[in-house]
Order: C-alpha cells, then structure tokens, then sequence
C-alpha cells in the first residue's frame, strides 16, 4: 500500500505545459518538476521559455525543455508533438494551459481578428493538442491531460465574452476526452477565478482590488495556488478522478 505522498511522486514522467513561461502554466510546471517530472515548457517566445526552463531546472534539479509553440497555430501542435516525443520519448501529462483574453471597448468593437484569435488560443489548440498527445498517450502507457478554463465560462460576463465562449467551448472538450480514451487516458478541467497573472493586472489594480474584496478568501488567487492541484490530477492519487470539473476560485461561485 503506497503513501499518499508516493501517490503523487511524478519522478519519471514527462509533463507538457503551454504557456508555461509565465503566471500559472509556469507555477504548475515548477509544481511537477518539484514533483520529480521532467517538463516541457511551451510558449510562444523561445527566450520566455528558455529563462523559465534554465530557472526550473536550477530550483528542482530536473529536465526542462524549452519550446516556441503558438497554440493558435494548428501546425505547432504537431511540432510541439513530434519535439517531445524525440526528445524524451513518452508524455505523461498535458496541460493546456496558454489563453487569451484581449481587452476591448463593448461588444460592438469586437473585430473578427479578435475573436477568430481569442477562439484559435483558447479552444481550437487545445482541441489539436489533445487530439494529438491523448492518441499517442492511449497508444503508450497513458496518461493525464489537464484543462485550465475559467470560472467566467459558467458566469460569463459581456466584458469578455469571446473568452468566456471559447473557454465553454473548451470545457465540453474535457468532458468528451474524458471518455475518449479511458481508462488509459484521463482528462479533468480547472476553473480559475480571478489569479494575479498577466490577465488580470491588465484590468488594473483597482479592478483586482474589488475582486479581492468580493472573494470570501479576501483575495484573488496566486499561480502557485494551482500547484497541488494540477499534481494531485497528474499523479496516480487522482487514478479514479476523471471528467472532473474543479472551481479553483476561493469559494465566490460556490452557489453554483
């Protein structure tokens, strides 16, 4: 009978994070690393991900592997694909983590670029990704596919609506993969509310300050909070947790 600690000891595992250069895929793939797995950080500026890897790698003493990968691009999934599976031979763990959320004036000022673009990061990749990864992890040994979406996508707000729609859109993905390739292969969603990452401290501090203030925590949430979570979902503890929906929010949509 094995330890919960030894549940979730990810030592031999290779996990992929995109947007994992900064905010909360760069706090989950530290997670994993301190875990004991070798990671994979994607993004889409190579010098972004070298730094995070290099910084990774000098703080948990694993393998991390830089990688430029824009999801909206459905070519770079099979490059970021076929670059991980030539370099470790396997993955474990599949984050899609990377989003988008541009701030606009209305709705009415939405553009077609804007939404096509919003729609590509946050939907339309992790689709090719999965479809990707989860095939060769159900041809392998398995494996965990994790979807970082938003608690807006269940209370979605005018003020960022293509994200909030996208970010539903990649919701029912998770539901569907969760039975696609079961029991090799799971998939489970996490829903942050408001974090202190890029997203939010775009709207301002006074924005994040009246967030913080609604939150029965008394505060919005920090990427590392994500951490034990995104583990626990990657590692054998969570052997039976699938399609999986977890509001990571600080309880404020908990009347759902």
């Amino acid at each position: 009978m094995k330890a919960p600690a030894e549940l979730m000891d990810l030592t031999g595992k290779v996990a992929v994070v995109t947007g994992a250069s900064r905010g909360i895929g760069r706090a989950v793939a530290e997670g994993f690393a301190l875990a004991g797995a070798d990671v994979v950080i994607a993004s889409r500026k190579l010098d972004a991900c070298q730094t995070a890897a290099s910084e990774i790698e000098a703080a948990t003493g694993r393998r991390a592997l830089p990688v430029a990968c824009h999801v909206g691009r459905w070519d770079d999934a099979e490059l970021l694909l076929d670059t991980v599976y030539d370099n470790f031979g396997r993955c474990d763990v599949l984050v899609n983590n990377a989003g988008t959320s541009p701030v606009y004036d209305g709705m009415k000022s939405v553009t077609a670029e804007l939404y096509d673009k919003v729609h590509a990061v946050n939907a339309r990749g992790p689709f090719r990704l999965s479809a990707l990864f989860g095939t060769r992890m159900a041809e392998g040994d398995g494996g965990s596919i994790i979807n970082v979406t938003s608690a807006g996508s269940l209370r979605p707000s005018h003020t960022d609506l293509p994200y909030a729609m996208a970010k539903a859109a990649l919701n029912a993905l998770t539901l569907a993969l969760a039975g696609t390739w079961a029991p090799k292969v799971r998939a489970n969603l996490v829903m942050p509310g408001a974090f202190d990452t890029g997203m939010s401290q775009a709207w301002g501090s006074e924005a994040q300050a009246q967030a913080a203030s609604m939150n029965p925590m008394k505060r919005i949430g920090q990427p590392e909070d994500l951490r034990g979570l995104c583990v626990f979902l990657a590692s054998d503890a969570a052997s039976y947790i699938n399609g999986a929906q977890i509001l990571a929010d600080g309880g404020l949509f908990r009347t759902l």
